[in-house]
């Protein structure tokens, strides 16, 4: 079956490009209405693919929209699609990204980030003007990237007729076959082969004593070694650019200064630069230069002329500690997935090289994939978008992966704080409005609150520095923000359009009084992050602060911020502190302690907290703003807050069995303990354990009278824990305990010998009696139902032992001899018969007859 194209010509934008052999074959994929494609990096498939598809579709079926995980991205393939198809950015093909867009009713093919297109869908689920979605890079498994395709793939169950295609640059195609396959069937794959040239792969590791990182980050050594990797591949290979990368913005620039001021002509790519600058360094002017790139020129995004590509061997990724429910980028070694991504990158054009800095011994070490960000991201966003689609936590959809749920649980948690969500986890309409603005559900809320309380203007600009990507000096967001208003930088160009676009989203409420006040900073920054507001701990010179959340963290070395008592901190990393809190305050704004509350009013209130000191309980009713406490006054505790002192307190302490606790233990219960633990060890259920963790996680049921009367006021040692004990006992069982472990057991002379049972159930049970009392016993005693011999401990008239046996036959017949002869002289007072299993028991001498 042939194609012939209606509006694009495949043949002129596919010249050259290897995904064009492929045509044929996906338009066929395509007539059942899914596909999925997997094609490496360079092939062309983001170039190709949206325009066949555009091409597939009837008059009138919509335009085709096609996502990219960066906004950079989709620029970049809009620009190159407009220029290939001969028509203008904005005509035919046109990209839509936050704060900027460039389409018009003439669109057939529109270029937009997976976020736009989410915040689209939530917008309109039915998504009316599209007649297809093609989802690039999904392999990146961003989270947006991951919701777009669950939500893509319940509406085509809506809409039948939308075409869907699945792109990705890894083989994992077959994965997303079944994923998006329908009737039980996956969905058709279209693989694309690389058409690739020769490629070198060198290994170039830091020289010994260089760190590739350190506590605080990619070390300046280690950017000097990649600058001189470069410098050198560029005077061997006399052809191409050179593409090298690094894990962030930073360090782009500061690799292309290095290579400057060696007298190469370099440049840095990232996300963060203007929309000029981005276009100037993907333009293929002929030029042989260095681009510095980010992750962003892996796979969504092509940087022409590459023969030579430097790869540091370094990612960053998100991580969101959900302990201390703070998160950011941490800087790792890549996955082999990527490297192979980027170093393919240099045989495009011809014989290429691909030096890796780092050792080939780390190569089998190294991850076969990146995580997904699922893993390990903040699942806010995602939570609340998920349930403004109406499947809370994404329950029933087909997401790559489910969301984690201690991160999910806790996301849940912010956005019922934030009043997004209602307590079963639905959307509430306040949560709708915020999930409406394209920014973090925080920020969103901020923008919104704010907005009536300091005025739009100011809120949009408080907003728009809390959502810049830049370092605050000494953690300082007043400071960053007067280092703005100055202008000059690239970041108070972004930070101004940024105010714009949310005052924008503001609409009525852009009328909003907009005064100058000095304090609205702080307050948007708290209404943004109340669960990070923090207050000082310890006296005016100290740097260590609490949040509400729980979490310490400590400012910065020198940081301005030293001294006030309340901050909003919108930012505190993992770290090596000074006071072992783990955490650095980044970025953050003096607050008082009456924005604190205002911004905050759902986590203030008062709670009862009652704890055990010096054998009592005590009680506070304290006044906290989270975890932070306000003011407290003593104050009786009732009975149940008191049972829940001891309680804690025990699993605090413990119970005193195996190590000095709260709990006095005399002989009795501890025998009892012994028993039992034998009992569980060689009869199992339904015996209970002893062990002291298991105890305690029952102690709420075998020790409640215990717990009550301890909260009372009783003294620890007055307690009968040996009847507490027997509360544990099982009904019927529990009628045969002196019978299964008897306390005691009886010798041929009448007497009833107290048994030792051990303190590890697994060590032997022991009877120590005298020798004579013995007399006519053949059968080694036993318990536990006959499981456990009991081991003898032969005692002479003076207690010492004579032998240990748990073989009595054996012992009369073999050993009773010698101990006999051994014996009998050194105590002539007692008898020492021939035939002891025939001769009368006896507890005294021979004389005394007993």
């Amino acid at each position: 079956m042939t194609f012939e194209p209606m509006t694009f010509d495949l043949a002129r934008i596919g010249a050259g490009l290897p995904v064009a052999d492929a045509r044929e074959e996906l338009g066929e994929a395509l007539a059942g209405g899914i596909a999925v494609v997997q094609a490496p990096p360079g092939t062309g498939k983001t170039t190709l693919v949206p325009p066949l598809v555009a091409n597939l579709l009837g008059a009138g079926e919509g335009r085709v929209v096609v996502t990219q995980p960066r906004r950079i991205a989709a620029r970049a393939a809009a620009r190159r699609l407009a220029h290939l198809s001969g028509g203008a950015l904005g005509g035919e093909v046109g990209f839509s990204i936050r704060g900027e867009n460039r389409t018009s009713a003439a669109t057939r093919v529109e270029f937009v980030t997976t976020g736009v297109l989410v915040r689209r869908l939530l917008n309109d689920p039915a998504l009316d003007g599209t007649g297809a979605i093609v989802l690039d890079e999904v392999h990146e498994r961003s989270l947006d990237s991951d919701l777009a395709f669950a939500m893509v793939r319940e509406l085509r169950e809506l809409r039948p007729e939308l075409r869907v295609v699945v792109m990705s640059a890894t083989l994992d195609a077959e994965r997303w076959a079944g994923l998006l396959g329908e009737d039980g069937l996956p969905a058709p794959v279209v693989a694309v082969a690389a058409d690739l040239y020769p490629l070198e792969i060198r290994w170039a590791p830091a020289p010994p004593g260089v760190m590739r990182l350190d506590q605080r980050g990619i070390t300046d050594a280690f950017l000097d070694h990649l600058a001189s990797v470069t410098a050198e591949a560029m005077g061997q290979t006399q052809q191409g650019r050179a593409l090298v990368f690094v894990p962030g913005a930073r360090e782009a620039e500061r690799v292309a200064q290095r290579l400057q001021n060696l007298g190469i002509e370099a440049e840095a790519l990232s996300g963060s630069l203007d929309a000029r600058s981005q276009d100037r360094v993907l333009t293929d002017d002929g030029s042989r230069r260095v681009v510095v790139a980010t992750a962003v020129a892996e796979s969504s995004l092509t940087v022409p002329g590459v023969r030579i590509v430097v790869d540091a061997g370094l990612a960053r990724e998100p991580r969101f500690d959900v302990g201390r429910q703070m998160g950011g980028l941490v800087t790792i070694s890549e996955a082999r997935a990527s490297a192979e991504q980027r170093s393919g990158r240099a045989a495009r054009l011809g014989p290429g090289l691909a030096i890796r800095c780092f050792s080939a011994d780390d190569w089998p070490r190294m991850r076969p994939f990146p995580t997904p960000e699922v893993a390990t991201a903040d699942l806010t966003q995602a939570v609340l978008d998920l349930a403004c689609w109406g499947a809370p936590r994404g329950v029933g959809m087909a997401l790559p992966d489910e969301l984690p749920p201690a991160a999910a649980s806790l996301a849940e948690q912010t956005l019922q704080g934030l009043g997004a969500l209602d307590t079963d986890g639905r959307a509430t309409e306040r949560g709708r409005r915020m999930a409406r603005v394209p920014a973090d559900p925080r920020l969103a809320r901020a923008l919104l609150d704010g907005a009536q309380l300091v005025g739009a203007g100011a809120a949009a600009r408080a907003v728009a520095l809390l959502s810049l990507d830049e370092r605050a000096p000494g953690g300082d967001l007043e400071a960053l923000q007067r280092q703005l208003r100055r202008g000059g930088a690239p970041a108070a160009a972004r930070w101004k359009q940024e105010t714009q676009r949310l005052e924008s989203l503001l609409g009525r409420q852009s009328s909003a009084r907009s005064r100058e006040d000095p304090g609205a900073l702080g307050l948007v920054a708290a209404l943004a992050f109340p669960d990070r507001i923090a207050r000082r701990r310890g006296g005016p010179e100290s740097t260590s602060y609490l949040l509400a959340s729980g979490t310490g963290a400590v400012l910065e070395r020198g940081s301005s911020l030293a001294g006030h008592e309340w901050l909003a901190v919108t930012d505190a990393a993992r770290s090596h502190t000074r006071d072992a809190t783990g955490a650095v305050v980044r970025r953050a704004v003096p607050i008082t302690r009456d924005v604190a509350e205002q911004a905050a009013e759902h986590l203030v209130g008062e709670r009862l907290e009652a704890s055990w000191s010096d054998g009592r309980v005590t009680a506070r009713r304290v006044e906290a703003l989270g975890a932070i406490e306000l003011g407290a006054v003593r104050v009786a505790p009732t009975v149940e807050q008191g049972r829940r002192a001891v309680l804690d307190a025990l699993r605090e302490h413990g119970l005193g069995l195996d190590a000095p606790g709260l709990l006095s233990w005399p002989e009795a219960a501890l025998g009892l303990r012994r028993r039992l633990a034998l009992l569980h060890h060689v009869m199992g259920d339904p015996w209970p354990s002893m062990a002291e963790a298991d105890l305690l996680e029952r102690a709420d049921a075998w020790l409640a009278p215990e717990l009550e009367a301890l909260a009372s006021g009783h003294q620890a040692a007055t307690l009968d824990l040996a009847q507490a004990l027997r509360r544990l006992l099982p009904w019927p069982a529990a009628g045969r305990l002196d019978e299964l472990v008897p306390e005691r057991l009886e010798v041929p002379t009448g007497s009833h010998i107290r048994l030792v049972y051990p303190d590890d159930p697994s060590d032997r049970v022991v009877l120590a009696v005298k020798l004579q009392e013995c007399f006519g016993l053949l059968t080694t005693p036993t318990v536990a139902d006959g499981r456990v011999p009991v081991l003898m401990h032969l005692l002479s008239p003076a207690q010492r032992p004579l032998a240990i046996t748990d073989d009595l036959a054996s012992f009369w017949s073999n050993a009773y001899p010698g101990v006999r002869a051994e014996n009998r002289g050194r105590y002539p007072r007692h008898p020492w018969p021939e035939d002891p299993l025939t001769a009368p028991p006896r507890r005294g001498t021979t004389r005394s007859g007993r």
